[in-house]
């Protein structure tokens, strides 16, 4: 066609509807394919990086929950789409995946992949108004509705899992001495001043504080330091796996016969196997049920069916976070509100006595950011696997 020859009004008509279908085509597809009755999960996923073990696991977690929901036919009969960008766990990266996906799609709610990215991210939610999120990051900062109105946590946050572990302490041993050995990191700091003031009011002591550089490889002048304390418990935190083995294996060597503790990061089965004999009886807190758990349990049996080799605990917080993603906007479609952030939060805080199916063994009730329930489990290197030392401890 050739518009020269047209009238100067039927030129402009087809210039304008020429412009307006380049300017369409020149949109995401993603936007243009999205229907409004979707519901949106956007992710910020560290797939590759230092953290990519953990976000492998989070990111088919989040995968398989909503295939479980999109089988049964979505939410109130709208389909829900995850939408989710690497970020190799690097602060920058996760800003831009949040801007491209956000950019992209109308979303709903969002997992973040870290302390430092919940936190950049907050005001740019809280002007966004229509997102809920949670994330990786137990971070006891973030357990703050007024200053975090549109996050929470998917468990406990950290110093509430020291609680559970004191908890515990203190009613196997009253009046135990409990070492603390973290990490010079904002995650190895976070709960160790207000643990040491919630240990004293459970009649525990703390006789001494370790803190190492994160990836510690010479430990032995803090071990002997750990063995003059005489500690009947050590806790571990603000790390994954390393210096730990090695404070364990030259600790029994000089004679300790402290009982040892770490925390979520630390408790993957994979991860606490990895610490080899000197490993058995290692104990830590878990929020939720390991893949292999033999009680009853239909969700995991769910998880099994559809993945029969072992699941990390990371993939049950990611499945997890989304299971109480999509009960809140159950929730808000159920009362005819609109998904906004503030309605996706109050649905979330809703929620009393709910059962998961399982992947947690008691019923959850979410009041604030946080979800302060979780279990001691011990190592059994006969076995390989971690088994339930403690019921299951409610904050």
């Amino acid at each position: 066609m050739n518009p020269q020859g047209l009238s100067p009004r039927r030129r402009s008509l087809v210039l304008g509807a020429a412009a307006a279908g380049a300017a369409a085509l020149a949109q995401p597809l993603s936007v243009l394919a999205q229907s409004a009755d979707e519901i949106v999960i956007g992710g910020s996923i560290p797939m590759t990086g230092v953290f990519a073990f953990a976000g492998v696991g989070i990111n088919a977690g989040i995968q398989d929950y909503v295939k479980i929901i999109n089988d049964a036919g979505g939410i109130k009969g709208r389909k829900v789409r995850y939408v989710p960008e690497d970020t190799a766990y690097k602060v920058d990266m996760s800003v831009a995946a949040y801007k491209k996906i956000t950019s992209q799609n109308k979303v709903n709610l969002y997992y973040g992949d870290s302390t430092g990215f919940a936190k950049t991210i907050n005001p740019e939610l809280e002007r966004n108004g229509g997102i809920l999120m949670a994330g990786a990051s137990f971070a006891t900062e973030l357990n703050d509705p007024k200053k975090y109105p549109h996050q929470f946590l998917v468990g406990p946050d950290y110093t509430e899992m020291f609680g559970i572990l004191l908890k515990h302490i203190a009613k196997e041993k009253p009046g135990a001495k409990v070492a603390f050995v973290y990490s010079d990191s904002e995650f190895g700091r976070d709960p160790i001043d207000s643990s040491e003031a919630l240990a004293k009011q459970l009649g525990l002591s703390v006789p001494i504080k370790i803190m190492t550089p994160a990836g510690s490889v010479d430990v032995s002048t803090e071990v002997i330091k750990l063995r003059r304390a005489r500690p009947d418990y050590t806790i571990f935190h603000g790390y994954i796996l390393a210096p730990i083995p090695e404070f364990i294996t030259q600790g029994k060597q000089q004679g300790m016969t402290s009982k040892w503790m770490g925390t979520f990061w630390t408790m993957d089965s994979s991860t606490v196997m990895k610490m080899g004999a000197d490993g058995d009886g290692f104990m830590g807190v878990m929020p939720y049920r390991y893949y292999y758990d033999t009680e009853r349990a239909p969700m995991l049996e769910k998880i099994r069916a559809m993945r029969p080799e072992y699941q990390s605990t990371a993939y049950m917080q990611g499945f997890l976070a989304t299971m109480l993603f999509l009960e809140s906007a159950r929730r808000c479609l159920d009362g005819n509100k609109p998904l906004t952030g503030d309605n996706l939060k109050a649905a979330l805080n809703s929620i009393k006595d709910f059962d998961t199916g399982g992947v947690i063994g008691v019923p959850i009730t979410i009041s604030g950011n946080s979800i302060p329930v979780g279990r001691v489990y011990k190592a059994d290197m006969k076995t390989q696997k971690m088994v339930a030392a403690s019921d299951w401890i409610k904050l």
